[in-house]
């Protein structure tokens, strides 16, 4: 039998481990690390580096080289096809390294409830007729390191809010009903889609890591400045993960 822990690890910071996951991560026997290339070495870097903060046990820490997405336009299928891929990878290093069971963990960025696909990944492997014991570790989210990074509520007054991603804005724009906008996997400022009156932004790319950077204000001033220190940081270390919260200003002006 083959238990997996799915361990939220936040957004890299060893401070940002909860207790749970230090000890889930200490618990296993293997723990698999994805390798995404070279110009993301630094997450391959953050995740060795968490390791080594917290192991005291001596659970086998393995690196695997994480397949690929295809580019094409068929997102949806590319995106199943590529989770085949990464279940095959899980699979094929379990048969290896857990031949007769135990305890794998896969540390998670965020928390693996929020546009991850770890879950989805490890249901094909019981699908795939693999018996597992699956069990979720949760972490602190990227929203939640955005709101304490600038210090706001994630929502206004008895008001909604919408996790959404940066391909949705630009599709179907800003929804009805809704004052607070949270954007996520955004490819390349798709705020420069809606209209920019009214709207104050808050974005922050790195969260918890010593590259962090910060920008807020008024959705037409801030917007320019995003964009170019975003190109700036993507050329500097070669990857950026980037998050922002965009609020609609209230009749009364709140």
């Amino acid at each position: 039998m083959i238990a997996i822990d799915l361990i939220g690890i936040g957004t890299g910071n060893p401070d940002h481990l909860t207790a749970a996951a230090v000890r889930a991560m200490n618990d296993a026997d293997l723990i698999l690390l994805p390798r995404k290339g070279d110009a993301k070495s630094d997450l391959i870097d953050l995740r060795r580096n968490l390791c080594a903060a917290v192991l005291t046990a001596k659970p086998n820490v393995v690196e695997f080289d994480l397949p690929a997405r295809d580019g094409r336009d068929d997102y949806l299928g590319a995106v199943s096809d590529w989770h085949d891929a990464i279940a095959t990878a899980w699979r094929d290093a379990i048969e290896k390294h857990l031949p007769k069971g135990g305890r794998l963990a896969l540390l998670v960025w965020g928390d693996p409830s929020l546009y991850d696909s770890s879950l989805r990944i490890a249901d094909q492997l019981r699908v795939g007729g693999m018996a597992l014991i699956l069990r979720v570790i949760p972490g602190i989210t990227s929203i939640q390191a955005l709101t304490a990074a600038h210090a706001i509520p994630l929502n206004a007054l008895a008001d909604p809010v919408l996790i959404t991603t940066g391909r949705q804005l630009r599709v179907h724009g800003w929804p009805d009903g809704v004052g607070t906008l949270v954007v996520m996997l955004d490819s390349g400022c798709a705020f420069d889609a809606i209209d920019p009156v009214g709207v104050h932004i808050w974005w922050g790319a790195y969260l918890g890591m010593a590259q962090e950077a910060l920008v807020a204000g008024s959705l037409a001033e801030a917007a320019p400045r995003i964009a170019t220190l975003r190109a700036d940081l993507r050329a500097r270390h070669g990857w950026i993960m980037d998050i922002y919260l965009m609020r609609k200003e209230t009749p009364d002006g709140r």
